[in-house]
């Protein structure tokens, strides 16, 4: 992870750090005889966890319900628009399942391969959605430019109808996903997202062919849902790849640590070898070496910046060292480092 320390003279034991990951283990803080504390709390982690899941599972059976329907309307109704919405609505179908498999993996406790645990498979699951909703709007997009080269006939009044049904369902998955916080959620949210974007399209595609007979419409308008499709997918891809890249979260500003820290908790006087990243893309964990003046280390400095950093920045972890100044013998020491 993004911070280790083994080239620190005094480190965790590795049954401490597998501890740092696991989100049923209550708020703690442990200090080494040598200054080196760990300090988090799971306050929500796990009920978060659960209400997520269960609206994951009612989206996942509204969609997956519907999906046949589409396919087959399509099929009769000869629509491109209802065809891509059928195979986005599989294709979604298959990723709410794989964010209720992380959701699950992601309850395992850490083991010695891998000591965070595994709350980074819900991470992981939306690097996969947005790359399956990139390759989707591919396809659709090849697809409409093919049938404006060579419009078909399109049956206007089954595409209206089963566009509708779509519309309702996708509605009704979109609404059951409201409140959905982790990375991992907001995927598959975006993934419904579309699929609602999809019926829209399709209905009023369906709409014009009726009143005018311009058949065109069906391939248009799936190319416009396509351009709106692939933002969300880019979107989504990106911020996934930042959180398993360990960025730090957008918004956070590290140099309000030191700002925090300095004058606020007694006794540090500096802050430095900082890094900051999050485990699902929610909350802020947080590692580094803070110089105390002599005589304080010892007495409950880790807990304290970990419950600062935790009220004013909203960070979920905290992995301190404690140092007195100019003793940091890691290379890459340095201030904000």
């Amino acid at each position: 992870m993004p911070h280790s320390h083994e080239d620190h003279g005094n480190h965790h034991h590795a049954g401490h750090d597998a501890r740092a990951g696991h989100d049923a283990h209550p708020t703690h803080e442990h200090e080494h005889e040598h200054g080196h504390g760990h300090v988090h709390a799971h306050g929500t982690h796990s009920h978060a966890a659960d209400a997520g899941e269960k609206r994951l599972l009612v989206a996942l059976a509204i969609l997956g319900t519907f999906t046949a329907v589409e396919a087959v309307g399509g099929y009769f109704a000869n629509s491109i628009a209802l065809v891509a919405e059928a195979a986005h609505m599989l294709a979604d179908s298959a990723a709410l399942a794989v964010a209720v498999v992380a959701i699950r993996w992601g309850r395992r406790p850490p083991d010695e391969r891998r000591t965070y645990g595994h709350r980074r498979y819900q991470p992981l699951a939306a690097f996969v959605n947005g790359q399956a909703l990139l390759a989707l709007t591919i396809w659709v997009v090849y697809e409409a430019i093919r049938r404006l080269m060579h419009p078909p006939a399109v049956n206007g009044q089954w595409m209206l109808g089963i566009a509708l049904i779509g519309a309702i369902a996708n509605l009704t998955a979109f609404l059951a996903l409201s409140g959905a916080r982790s990375l991992n959620e907001r995927g598959a949210r975006a993934h419904v997202l579309s699929d609602l974007l999809g019926s829209g399209a399709a209905t009023v595609a369906a709409l014009v062919i009726l009143i005018t007979g311009w058949t065109v419409a069906d391939p248009l308008l799936s190319l416009l849902v396509a351009a709106l499709v692939l933002r969300s997918a880019w979107a989504l891809t990106r911020e996934s790849a930042d959180v398993l890249l360990q960025s730090v979260p957008p918004g956070f500003d590290v140099k309000r640590i030191e700002a925090e820290l300095i004058g606020h908790v007694p006794g540090v006087i500096e802050v430095h070898h900082v890094h900051v990243w999050s485990m699902t893309g929610e909350r802020p964990t947080v590692t580094l070496h803070a110089c105390v003046a002599a005589g304080v280390v010892g007495q409950g400095t880790p807990k304290l910046i970990h419950e600062r950093l935790r009220e004013r920045l909203h960070v979920e972890h905290t992995t301190v060292q404690i140092e007195e100044p100019d003793s940091c013998e890691t290379p890459t020491c340095s201030p904000a480092h």
